[in-house]
């Protein structure tokens, strides 16, 4: 089966990104457990944490179903130890609040290395951020997010997202989730069933279908292999409405958590129940 959402806000408390998932008519959803764009958060009360865990038990969402995404300031492959340090303290925030939410999935992208260090050296870097943290938390995964490459920002390779896994100690508690997008901006081509098929070959070569834990479902304004994160609605973009109906239709994404995050909330609904129908031709 198939879980499909869209990345809602929390705006008002946790327990409302539940409601505006059902809204939606989603079966699976993301949400931010703090503010995004700021380093420190007020703790979770018990009262939200129980009215979360409330809504999500009144309207059927597992912990399989939900995909939280941390910070965008975290940078775990830092340069600089006393940034990294920082970035490491806000992670393991970002995975205690996934404990007491009783969520069992973080995504992240894994950092950049700011032109200061190596891609090798930084890779080392968020591998071992990650094992700090998993090291003082429990029953969370930590979900690397591929990336377009923009920037200094590595995971625009799968081979990335392979030596970041490969020097995490605890592989059980490392998966991946895969942005069309970002995956269509840093070389792998999407447009056709073709070029779907050869670019998951590779991926399940280079990485394993055992890690994947979530996927983003993009389509891109930007253009293909130019390293440029650019969302579009479903269909809208450059990569087209194939990839899409093609990941509907092939059982080895089922069981994920699989996330709009296009640029037009006000179709949302209508793009999961299109992906819903596409599933009927499988």
């Amino acid at each position: 089966m198939k879980y499909i959402g869209a990345h809602v806000s929390a705006a008002g408390g946790v327990d409302q990104a539940v409601l505006r998932a059902v809204e939606l008519e989603a079966t699976a959803f993301a949400l931010f457990t703090k503010n995004q764009r700021q380093w420190r958060a007020a703790p979770l009360t018990d009262e939200v944490i129980s009215a979360f865990r409330t809504a999500c038990e009144k309207h059927h969402f597992k912990p399989e179903q939900i995909l939280p995404h941390d910070s965008y300031l975290i940078n775990l492959g830092h340069p600089v130890s006393e940034a990294l340090e920082k970035s490491r303290e806000a992670f393991h925030d970002e995975v205690t609040r996934c404990m007491q939410l009783g969520l069992t999935l973080l995504n992240f992208h894994p950092g950049s290395h700011l032109h200061q260090i190596s891609e090798e050296a930084c890779l080392q870097r968020i591998a071992e951020s990650i094992n700090i943290v998993l090291d003082k938390t429990e029953g969370v995964t930590a979900v690397i997010e591929n990336t377009a490459g923009q920037g200094s920002n590595l995971g625009f390779r799968f081979e990335h997202l392979a030596a970041i896994i490969d020097g995490v100690e605890d592989k059980s508690r490392v998966g991946v989730c895969i942005d069309t997008c970002h995956a269509f901006a840093g070389g792998y081509d999407l447009r056709t069933d073709e070029e779907c098929v050869n670019t998951f070959a590779e991926f399940e070569r280079i990485v394993g279908f055992q890690y994947l834990r979530g996927m983003h479902l993009n389509d891109a304004k930007s253009e293909f292999n130019s390293r440029v994160d650019r969302h579009h609605s479903l269909g809208e973009g450059n990569i087209g409405k194939t990839v899409f109906s093609w990941l509907m239709k092939d059982a080895r994404f089922d069981g994920i958590p699989m996330i709009l995050e296009t640029v037009n909330p006000d179709i949302w609904k209508d793009e999961i129940a299109w992906l819903k129908s596409e599933q009927q031709f499988a």
